[in-house]
């Protein structure tokens, strides 16, 4: 059955009784941000287009305590973290960069931290503990991002800008994880909603809520348990093939040409950099065009347009796997289910299902008795926002 998602105050307990381990104190402040996952919209936010996720019930929690001197000593909770749980560094006087380095976790901490957009930052000591599955496409990164950034607000406050927080965010991962991702994940981290979703114009960094509170429809989440990194060739290769794209059209980029653009232009690209600009734009309208009917109940509607999307990121735009189409695949031989779909940057992680709330049971079921691994579910709402939260 589904995996019971972990009360963020059972998650606070772990980190604190560590921090208490650890440093004998207790830590004076505690905050959260969650993980997403993407409704609709996939390797459409580097192309300035339309994306569609939730906040999840999943988060990073930091809990932690100012440090007199410039030190900060930084302890992960995660037992899935293979090389040290603990990393320790000096914050730059003269204004240095804080080099990425071993352990590979700790350089999200540190980009955060060179990227932090108010000064002097004093020394800390934390403290992170997080229930959003590692490398399962549902933004463990973004969620680590904007949890620290969140902490370090408490420290040292900002002008308290949300967007420029999430972008801020962004640009950690850029410098000191050496993806170039969008900007969803981090924004949604932000700026989440309990019982919405959020369509995000990814150029102009403005989100509009989508009602998503029906108790009749959930979300299911089916973790494949294959691991991806988004390190490898594979995202950043897309990526330039996008931008070769926008050029060849003559656009500033996708979310800017249309289908018709990209059949004029047909002969001068070659087949895989037209497939990846026909996924983008398609996807872009498909993303608006779901945020319309899911706004007004039209889950049918909605969940087919899931179901196209995960067959253009199959065929177009190639970044799913064998074990992600078996999931979709026995997703949709249920009565009662709308949708399904690859969610994230692909080649593993997550799948993303609509379906009407009293067959979930059954979904599980079959999906369990059809796929060739070993899943892990989660039932899961829209959530909230990176918060701070109370240590009482």
């Amino acid at each position: 059955m589904a995996s019971p998602v972990p009360a963020v105050c059972d998650v606070v307990n772990e980190a604190r009784q560590l921090y208490e381990q650890h440093f004998g104190s207790s830590p004076e402040v505690v905050v959260c941000a969650p993980g997403r996952v993407n409704l609709i919209g996939e390797h459409t936010d580097y192309n300035d287009g339309f994306v569609l996720p939730m906040a999840l019930a999943l988060v990073t929690v930091v809990v932690g305590s100012r440090d007199p001197s410039q030190a900060v000593t930084v302890l992960t909770a995660n037992k899935d973290v293979k090389e040290p749980r603990r990393v320790d560094f000096y914050l730059p006087n003269d204004g240095s960069p804080l080099s990425p380095g071993q352990p590979g976790w700790a350089n999200y901490v540190k980009g955060v931290v060179q990227h932090y957009r108010a000064s002097p930052l004093p020394g800390f000591k934390a403290v992170i503990a997080s229930t959003v599955p590692l490398g399962g496409g549902l933004s463990s990164s973004a969620s680590l991002e904007v949890a620290v950034y969140t902490f370090l607000q408490q420290l040292q406050p900002d002008d308290g800008d949300m967007v420029a927080k999430a972008v801020a965010c962004q640009q950690a991962e850029h410098s000191h994880a050496g993806v170039p991702c969008g900007i969803m994940d981090q924004l949604v981290s932000v700026l989440g909603r309990e019982a919405h979703a959020l369509l995000i114009d990814c150029r102009s960094m403005e989100a509009t809520l989508v009602p998503l509170s029906d108790p009749s429809v959930v979300i299911l989440i089916t973790n494949s348990n294959v691991k991806h990194s988004l390190t490898g060739s594979e995202y950043p290769t897309r990526r330039k093939q996008c931008m070769e794209a926008a050029a060849i059209l003559g656009k500033r980029s996708l979310r800017d040409a249309t289908l018709k653009d990209l059949e004029d232009a047909r002969s001068r690209m070659d087949q895989v950099t037209y497939s990846r600009a026909r996924h983008v734009i398609q996807e872009i309208q498909r993303t608006v065009q779901g945020a319309e009917v899911l706004k007004r109940g039209l889950y049918e509607e909605f969940g087919k347009l899931m179901v196209e999307s995960h067959n253009s990121l199959r065929d177009l735009y190639e970044v799913s796997c064998r074990e992600l189409d078996e999931l979709v695949s026995a997703a949709m031989e249920v009565k009662g289910v709308f949708g399904s779909r690859m969610t994230g940057g692909g080649f593993g992680g997550c799948t993303v299902t609509l379906l009407q709330a009293h067959v979930v049971d059954r979904a599980i079921l079959h999906i369990q008795e059809r796929y060739s691994g070993t899943p892990t579910f989660y039932v899961t709402a829209p959530s909230e926002g990176a918060r701070v939260l109370s240590l009482s």
